[in-house]
């Protein structure tokens, strides 16, 4: 992943102990070298997904769960700790041609050293299938008081349960971009 100068890579785990619930684990870590001497940082989240409605064309809806410690190491200072916690309803609507059209509403809570921030998030996204395992997602989203990112990618399923992706944005005089693979089983 990149968010401007910041590169780093993050992986994750989810299990789907029945239908419509997953709880996934993930970890994170990144380095800014534009600071002298760089900074790294790395974060343990957890999150947990349920979406009650689910339709492959119509309404699918839910609510998602995320918490997320991360601790920047700042070089000969004391290390800076941020926790996390936010709450995103989820609402897609499929239609019969395999598009999929996507809206997330949340709220944020991130602690600071003593400092707390509260903002609105949402986001915006499309999906359109490009042939039979290729789709393409294009996605703006962001948080009160900020300006919109966007974003563009490609999703491909090589095999069977296994995706790579890639994508590029823009937002917040930023260049964003990522690169991945996800395995269901």
């Amino acid at each position: 992943m990149r968010d401007d100068k910041e590169r780093g890579a993050e992986a994750s785990i989810a299990y789907v102990p029945f239908g419509g619930l997953e709880i996934e684990l993930g970890y994170v870590r990144t380095r800014d070298p534009d600071p002298d001497p760089s900074l790294w940082a790395h974060g343990l989240g957890v999150a947990v997904k349920w979406v009650p409605l689910q339709a492959e064309s119509g309404l699918s809806a839910g609510l998602k769960y995320e918490y997320e410690r991360a601790r920047v190491d700042l070089r000969g200072q004391s290390d800076e700790i941020a926790r996390a916690n936010g709450v995103t309803g989820l609402l897609s609507w499929g239609l019969a041609s395999g598009q999929h059209v996507h809206l997330n509403l949340g709220r944020e809570w991130v602690r600071v050293e003593g400092e707390n921030e509260v903002a609105n998030t949402w986001g915006v996204g499309l999906e359109q299938p490009l042939g039979e395992r290729l789709t393409l997602a294009a996605e703006v989203f962001g948080a009160e008081d900020a300006r919109p990112d966007r974003q563009i990618g490609l999703r491909y399923e090589v095999v069977d349960g296994f995706i790579v992706s890639a994508a590029v944005g823009r937002g917040s005089d930023r260049s964003i971009a990522n690169v991945g693979c996800a395995w269901e089983f």
